[in-house]
């Protein structure tokens, strides 16, 4: 062994060059497994106050700067389930691509147990009626479809269904989502559904040509629809009803899908239902679809439908249609660099994405982001790309909260939001993607406290340091935002310098909710927050509330404090 490592030293001396490469991949080589046991890939939020001070409800003071900084540390801790991978070492498994693969009559028979114990958790939300053919040429359900062959989940396919108003889901060949208001089809053998859901190994997401379908428990008014239109409400007959709406046609046997379609095929996104008269147009200052009327004055049966409301010659019932108006769907970068620059910011869960949407619709002009985030970019948020001083950008999104940070903009859009509400949005965010939810499991774990023992103060420092330090701040609540979206777009657009005609504002309120908008059939069967979360969170509540105040400024709405 001796004169083994003799020759090695006396080699290496002839040869430094070779010792040192040796040496140089040996610590790329440690440096590498390193990064893959401990990169998480997680933000921490520096200098969140841990301490049983940091809690105190109505005397705190004012909390300090808490920055979210854009280069964050990574967290080292390994979860007691095992070993913890970060982004760039996700494990993945092989899934049978072949469609006619069968599988072992077992191991079905177990899914298919575990999956009606499943869904009968699920019944408030959802019921499993049962497993039905399905066929190619002619699906049992006839609305909206989306497959999605490495993440498809009960709970997906029942969100977008419900989102979009439909009756049923059904799921089939373990990644395939159909939604529908009929069901028409003959009902087939529980055994046949027998595949796993790609996303949820735990659940059975029907079989081939076989769809477990689920009825949905529809809780939203605004998610009425017939077939692929939504519900828009009963209104009183414009003035000028013929300019309002150009289109019509005479309908003798009138139905709700006659009069939709009508207007579908003349390329119109609005359908009003006339007694025995279909109207088509677009939302104006004509007929701009702001004060509904009650339901009963609407309610006359259709001639070829009696269980469909009609509307009357003076009362109309509008629904609208698949057809995309395209009056505020141009965006582009602004012709010449802006001369100030804005940001848009927002508490992380507070709808920043949402207000950047419809900021990019009403106005015509991407937004930028402080940060790049890839998924929004594929969105269409063109902007993320740009550096945010380039000044190519409409506005800029940023959660930052520093005295630094925020004095480097000319003038600020604060939107706050509820902070149980938000909390949760970023909580479901960082566990679930950006219309994703967090698992149960999140929750219940260590997890969901330390977050919102994290988050919580940094939500009142937010808004305290922008109110501080920011030039020239418009607040707006999310929840206004959300109840008067007319109004309140027309007071962002105001700041942001550039003029709105009222027919785009009113594209906007059709085209509101965009592709980042959670599903609210999804909740959870518990309260996340503890007496004493709640005791903090209200103390952070008035403390804003305070502040908003003492710069003559509306406070926080009533509904952030928990009943």
């Amino acid at each position: 062994m001796a004169k083994l490592l003799l020759k090695l030293q006396r080699y290496f001396r002839r040869k430094p060059v070779r010792f040192f490469t040796l040496l140089a991949l040996y610590l790329a080589a440690g440096s590498l497994v390193f990064l893959h046991s401990g990169f998480s890939g997680e933000p921490t939020v520096p200098g969140s106050p841990r301490s049983p001070a940091a809690a105190e409800g109505p005397g705190l003071p004012y909390l300090g700067v808490m920055q979210l900084s854009r280069g964050f540390k990574a967290a080292a801790t390994m979860p007691a389930g095992g070993r913890r991978h970060g982004p760039w070492f996700k494990s993945t498994s092989k899934e049978p691509s072949d469609r006619g693969k069968s599988r072992d009559n077992g191991g079905a028979r177990s899914r298919a147990l575990r999956g009606r114990s499943g869904r009968e958790k699920e019944e408030d939300r959802a019921r499993y009626i049962g497993c039905y053919e399905d066929n190619t040429r002619q699906r049992t359900l006839r609305g909206m479809s989306f497959f999605d062959y490495k993440k498809m989940t009960v709970f997906r396919c029942q969100d977008n269904c419900a989102e979009r108003g439909y009756l049923y889901a059904g799921l089939e060949f373990g990644a395939e989502c159909y939604c529908g208001h009929k069901i028409q089809a003959s009902n087939a053998s529980e055994s046949e559904c027998n595949m796993e859901c790609k996303g949820e190994r735990s659940n059975t997401c029907g079989g081939v040509n076989r769809l477990s379908v689920y009825r949905l428990e529809l809780a939203q008014e605004s998610a009425r629809r017939y077939g692929s239109a939504i519900f828009r409400g009963c209104f009183r007959r414009p003035e000028n009803v013929s300019i309002a709406l150009p289109a019509s046609q005479l309908m003798l046997n009138m139905s709700v899908d006659k009069c939709v379609d009508f207007c579908t095929e003349k390329e119109f996104p609005l359908a009003a239902l006339a007694g025995t008269t279909c109207r088509c147009g677009f939302p104006s200052t004509l007929f701009p679809l702001h004060e509904r009327e009650d339901e009963q004055l609407c309610a006359h049966k259709c001639a070829a439908e009696e269980f469909e409301s009609c509307g009357s010659a003076e009362f109309l019932l509008v629904y609208q249609t698949q057809v995309q108006d395209n009056r505020c769907m141009d965006r582009r970068f602004l012709p010449s660099r802006a001369k100030q620059l804005v940001a848009l910011a927002s508490f992380p869960g507070a709808g920043n994405t949402w207000a950047r949407h419809l900021i990019e619709l009403a106005t015509g002009f991407y937004t930028g982001s402080y940060y790049f985030d890839g998924s929004l970019y594929n969105k269409g948020f063109k902007g993320e790309r740009d550096h945010w001083r380039s000044g190519r950008t409409i506005c800029i999104k940023t959660h930052e909260s520093g005295q630094k940070e925020i004095e480097s903009f000319d003038s600020a859009i604060l939107l706050i939001r509820n902070p149980y509400k938000a909390l949760m949005a970023e909580f479901n965010r960082k566990y679930g993607g950006h219309i994703g939810f967090a698992a149960h499991a999140h929750w219940k774990g260590k997890e969901g406290p330390e977050f919102v023992a994290n988050y919580a103060p940094w939500w009142a420092t937010h808004t305290l340091d922008w109110l501080r330090y920011g030039k020239k701040v418009l607040v707006v609540h999310f929840e206004d935002l959300k109840r008067d979206l007319f109004v309140q777009l027309q007071r962002m657009v105001a700041l942001l310098g550039v003029t709105a005609c009222e027919d785009r504002l009113l594209c906007v309120e059709g085209q509101k909710d965009g592709n980042f908008k959670r599903s609210g059939l999804r909740k959870l069967e518990y309260d996340p927050y503890t007496a004493e979360m709640r005791a903090a969170i209200s103390g952070y509540i008035r403390t804003v509330d305070a502040a908003l105040k003492l710069r003559n400024l509306s406070g926080v709405p009533e509904d952030y404090y928990p009943r």
